[in-house]
């Protein structure tokens, strides 16, 4: 069974817009537990996962030890030192803050591993209705991100084999990176060229060679997505943790 691309953006967005609209641990405690009992059945190695989503293992604790030090004092104040002050309040906020940025950012990413751009530009493309010289314009645009590296790495070699290549580290980082975007402007104005030979420029109704349909199970797919984030709502309403972004 493959999920359309779109349902999953949906299922990610509501999980985010659902845990937007407060900011209490147990929704969020809740809906990340939810996530990684779900995580299994997407069949992602767990290499794949870890490499994937270490920025956010990181990013997710950076955040709450920085909550926990200068966010709002309320409570008991348990520390203090300069301006750093570690309180009850600071302390549930900070909680609260890095089961967030984990909860909303882990699906985000995990069903972003699994969508191939190809099939995403023809759910936006057909699923959406974007147009699809847009669609398309990204899509081989994505599909060049690869050989920026290779690119970097032969400017590099070439610029050495000349003998300018080590002389000032500065010079040498804004010699390659405008080596660089001449490359990119050269391809892209190459590739430009092939699509408009190839009739991606006419306004003629184009057709597509893979139907991106949006089936039943997609839409059970994006009230998961809802459902796990309502869970989180009502978790936090029945413990009596609901705290509004305003209060």
């Amino acid at each position: 069974m493959r999920i359309n691309p779109v349902a999953k953006l949906i299922a990610s967005a509501a999980i985010a817009v659902c845990l937007l609209i407060t900011l209490d641990p147990v929704s969020a405690g809740v809906a990340l537990a939810l996530e990684l009992a779900l995580i299994p059945l997407l069949r992602i190695r767990a290499r794949t996962f870890w490499m994937r989503t270490l920025p956010l293992w990181v990013a997710a604790p950076l955040a709450a030890v920085t909550i926990a030090l200068y966010g709002r004092t309320s409570g008991t104040v348990y520390a203090e030192f300069l301006l750093a002050r570690i309180s009850e309040g600071s302390l549930l906020l900070a909680a609260a803050t890095g089961l967030r940025v984990l909860a909303i950012g882990l699906p985000a990413l995990v069903l972003f591993i699994t969508i191939d751009p190809a099939e995403l530009a023809d759910a936006l493309a057909q699923t959406l209705k974007l147009p699809s010289r847009f669609v398309l314009g990204a899509l081989a645009a994505t599909r060049l991100i690869g050989l920026a590296a290779d690119d970097r790495r032969t400017v590099v070699l070439a610029r050495r084999a000349r003998g300018i290549g080590d002389r000032n580290p500065v010079a040498g980082v804004v010699g390659t990176a405008f080596s660089m975007l001449v490359i990119a402007l050269r391809r892209g104005g190459a590739l430009a060229i092939a699509m408009e030979a190839r009739g991606f420029g006419s306004g003629i109704p184009r057709t597509w060679a893979r139907p991106a349909r949006f089936a039943t199970w997609d839409v059970a797919f994006s009230l998961l997505g809802l459902a796990i984030g309502a869970a989180g709502l009502a978790a936090a309403l029945l413990s009596g943790s609901w705290s509004s972004l305003g209060s």
